[in-house]
This record gives structure tokens, C-alpha cells and sequence, in this order.
């Protein structure tokens, strides 16, 4: 096993004591790969929906060049604050945010409760992907159609605008595309015990999507490998992460304390603060907001490279 002590590290911005750690459960986009800069496509797409609705047609193929082409040209302050805060969310929970927003700005006309509509943006703002009062059955109806329908356009722009590219360049180069560090992080905790995990809000379907890319840059997954077990989503289900994970800690029949979760989004981490387990966030230094918000959460250690010897010299083994 693998074990965290507190040294008093500048990394180190929440208190723990020790821990004997035998899962780790990572995030992967912006944790360890870096094939698909998400957050560009995330906003102009979210731009796109929320000020303009879902008109006919609104996925076409012209639509698609026209919204690669536009993707990261300037700044769009409202998305891209939002993708900053609904890291790790579930990906038909971020299209349902810009459905419900272009409702709030009068471009899709259906009947709902305005108000709690209103409430439900703030809700998924903060975090929220899972609400107790029921929607009206014309919008719960609207939203099953068209947030599984968005999620797969932003997924064509997605690949158009640098996925399919990254893929193809990581293939003869995949050390281009992993964070610093990484694999050897990795290969530390499965050589000592630890059994990873990598969770998703992408869709998961095998030799596909993020299978692929995560395959392709070298980390092996199945029972006994580097990765155990490659965990996400699917087109039309909207799972939270940290159902995914609890499932996992369930499955398993974990303790949290026993448990290191590692990522870049509000989602896992909070999903890791609630289970008791020791959280890590995977941060560069000049994201002062993410910092902040994450050491708000709750997060123990923030790192930016896994090479860095202050985070190196909080693990030992047993």
C-alpha cells in the first residue's frame, strides 16, 4: 500500500493525518491527458444554445464547421466562466445548463415553472446535477430530446476543432498529450497495491471516444493492469460523478479514509470530500480561481506536475 503523510508541504492546503491508501480514483481529461481541450468547444457551444435556443437544424453539418471555426476567437465571459466551475460535471448536465439559460433569455418558448428553472441554473452552477422538485412533462420531455442531441454535436466539434487531430499526433507521440508525471504516478501506486480507477463524465464504449485516447497514450486497463477499470457515461443517462464514484466505493466495499481521489473538477473532488477520502487536485499554478475554489472545497493537496519533489515526499510505502 501505498501511504500519505502529512510533512507540512507548501502542497499541502488542508489538514489530514496519515493514510493508508488502496484505491485511487482519477479524473482523466486535464488530470492525466491532455488530448482534448474541452474547455474552448464547452463554451462555444453553450454560447451558441444559450443565446439562440434550438432552432431547426441547429446540429447540422453547416452548423458544425460554423461552430469549429468560431471555437476559442474570443473571449465569451459567461461560458467560459461556466466551464471553469462546472469541471468534472456530467457533460448532459452542461448542455442542460445552456437549454435552461436560453429559456431564461426567452429563445426556446416552453411551458415550465420560470422560477425554478432560474433556481435550477444556479443549482448546476454550484455543482448540482440531481433536483428533487420535477420539471413541468413538457420540459422534462424537451430536455430528454435535445441534451443528449447537444452532447453529441459538442462531441463533432469537439473532434473537429482538436480531438481527432491530438489523437492522431499522439499515436506516433503520446508523451506530447500526459501530464508531467503521470504514468509515473500511476505506475508508483499500482506497483505498491494501489488499485486505480479512472472515472469520467465522457462516454465510455470500448476502443471508442476516451477508451481510445486513454488506450493510445499508454494506459493499459483491465483487472490486474495499470488502470482497473475505465468508468463513465452514457449518451442519454445523466450520471454524476460522484454517483460513479460511490457506486465504485460500494462495489468495492471501501473505506473512503482508504481512498485517494485525484482530479481537476469541483465534481470528483467534492464527490471525495464527501466520501472521506484524500484529495488531490491536479492544478497549474497560474489557475489562481480553480486553486481557490478547490481549496474551498475541501481538496488536501494541490500539484501541478506529479514530478514535483514536495508532492513526491508525501508518499512512502509499507
Amino acid at each position: 500500500m501505498v501511504i500519505f503523510k502529512n510533512t507540512g508541504s507548501p502542497s499541502v492546503v488542508g489538514a489530514f493525518e496519515d493514510r493508508e491508501i488502496l484505491y485511487a480514483f482519477h479524473d482523466i481529461d486535464g488530470t492525466h491527458s491532455l488530448i482534448r481541450d474541452w474547455p474552448p468547444v464547452m463554451s462555444i457551444v453553450l454560447h451558441y444554445v444559450s443565446e439562440g435556443g434550438v432552432p431547426e437544424g441547429y446540429d447540422s453539418d453547416e452548423n458544425l464547421r460554423k461552430i469549429i471555426d468560431m471555437t476559442g476567437k474570443k473571449p465569451l465571459p459567461e461560458t467560459d466562466s461556466f466551464c471553469i466551475e462546472s469541471a468534472g460535471l456530467s457533460a448532459l448536465t452542461q448542455m442542460e445548463w445552456a437549454i435552461r439559460r436560453a429559456i431564461d433569455f426567452g429563445h426556446i418558448d416552453i411551458p415550465c415553472d420560470k422560477e425554478d428553472n432560474r433556481a435550477k441554473i444556479e443549482m448546476i452552477r454550484k455543482g448540482g446535477e440531481i433536483f428533487e422538485k420535477p420539471d413541468s412533462p413538457e420540459l422534462s420531455a424537451f430536455l430528454a430530446v435535445h441534451t443528449p442531441r447537444l452532447f453529441k454535436f459538442y462531441e463533432k466539434v469537439l473532434n473537429g476543432f482538436c480531438r481527432d487531430k491530438n489523437l492522431a499526433i499522439a499515436k506516433k507521440d503520446p508523451d506530447r498529450f500526459i501530464v508531467d508525471g503521470s504514468k509515473e504516478f500511476l505506475a508508483y501506486l499500482h506497483d505498491n497495491g494501489v488499485k486505480n480507477y479512472f472515472v469520467t463524465g465522457a462516454v465510455v464504449e470500448k476502443g471508442m471516444g476516451m477508451h481510445e485516447e486513454v488506450e493510445t497514450l499508454g494506459f493499459e486497463i483491465g483487472e490486474g493492469k495499470l488502470i482497473e477499470d475505465l468508468i463513465g457515461s452514457t449518451w442519454t443517462d445523466k450520471i454524476p460523478k460522484d454517483q460513479i464514484m460511490e457506486r465504485l466505493l460500494e462495489k468495492l466495499g471501501a473505506d473512503g479514509k482508504n481512498v485517494l481521489v485525484i482530479g481537476d473538477g469541483r465534481s470528483e473532488i467534492s464527490a471525495g470530500v464527501g466520501m472521506g477520502a484524500l484529495c488531490v487536485s491536479r492544478l497549474e499554478k497560474k489557475d489562481a480561481y480553480r486553486r481557490n475554489l478547490h481549496t474551498r472545497l475541501g481538496t488536501n493537496i494541490l500539484v501541478e506536475s506529479y514530478h514535483e519533489e514536495d508532492f513526491k515526499a508525501l508518499m512512502s510505502t509499507k
